[in-house]
């Protein structure tokens, strides 16, 4: 009886482990590129043994920062663990892909989320590294089921793409966003980059079939009032409410800071759950 109940006392240890969720890496070579990528990927508890489909959100680092940035420094996976377990959040596949450049502190080159010259990491993205994802986990992959979210540099990320792929995306969700040129591009590629992806700028040239292709978009915007970038955060909205394009708007007290993006996070995972249920 005694080792009836240590084999039990196991099975159900066992079962409650296999329950939890988990981040994992997946790595795979592209062929743009010519070299090897990787994200970190967050599956929710019960992903192993469900056997269903889950939406989808691609979760951005930023600048200096790499895939494993949201796990190690944003707390993300109980961020998420715990909305799910109250359920303000569905459960859901978060993808973090890696933009890190080849330098220090993953600056210099190859670092961002746009095309430079060799370096067509915007075509990677959404020609390999979204359908590779997607083949690869039980990913809804529909547009309603699809959600984007990025910090600083990833914010301009989320922007940009979400302003490119409205077919793609259901929410979009920039965090304290890169959403204007900054300084003197001169010679930085990655600057350059950021002048020639200007999401405030992009919005102002929308045609009018495109800014109604926007408001297919739940937009949220998110930066605060002590933030460096709060003022190109306030540009964007602007120029999405001169559109008529629909967003959620919030400016809450802090800076720059991971202790900001952790209680931003709180409420994406909200916003895009209500997105995944519609």
């Amino acid at each position: 009886m005694k080792r009836l109940l240590t084999l039990l006392a196991a099975c159900i240890a066992a079962c409650a482990a296999t329950a939890q969720s988990r981040i994992e890496t997946f790595t795979f070579r592209s062929a743009l590129l010519g070299a090897e990528k990787t994200c970190s990927v967050y599956l929710p508890a019960g992903y192993d043994d469900s056997g269903r489909s889950y939406p989808v959100l691609y979760l951005l680092h930023g600048a200096s920062g790499y895939h494993g940035d949201w796990a190690e420094k944003g707390n993300m996976r109980q961020i998420a663990d715990e909305a799910i377990a109250a359920g303000t959040a569905l459960p859901m596949i978060v993808v973090m892909p890696d933009a890190s450049g080849t330098g220090e502190n993953y600056t210099g080159d190859r670092m961002g989320y746009f095309d430079v010259p060799g370096w067509p990491y915007e075509r990677f993205f959404f020609e390999e590294f979204v359908p590779a994802v997607e083949r690869r986990y039980r990913i809804c992959g529909d547009k309603a089921r699809r959600a984007i979210s990025g910090l600083s540099m990833g914010g301009g990320g989320t922007a940009v793409y979400a302003l490119r792929h409205p077919e793609l995306f259901g929410s979009a969700c920039p965090m304290s966003g890169l959403l204007e040129a900054y300084g003197d591009p001169g010679e930085n590629a990655f600057r350059r980059s950021v002048a020639e992806n200007n999401p405030v700028q992009m919005v102002r040239d929308l045609s009018d079939a495109e800014a109604a292709a926007q408001r297919t978009v739940r937009w949220w915007v998110d930066c605060g009032d002590d933030d460096f970038l709060a003022l190109a955060n306030i540009h964007f909205y602007e120029a999405m409410r001169l559109r008529d394009i629909p967003l959620q708007y919030r400016m809450r007290d802090g800076g720059h800071t991971w202790r900001y993006w952790q209680t931003a996070l709180h409420d994406i995972l909200a916003f895009v759950s209500v997105g995944f249920a519609e």
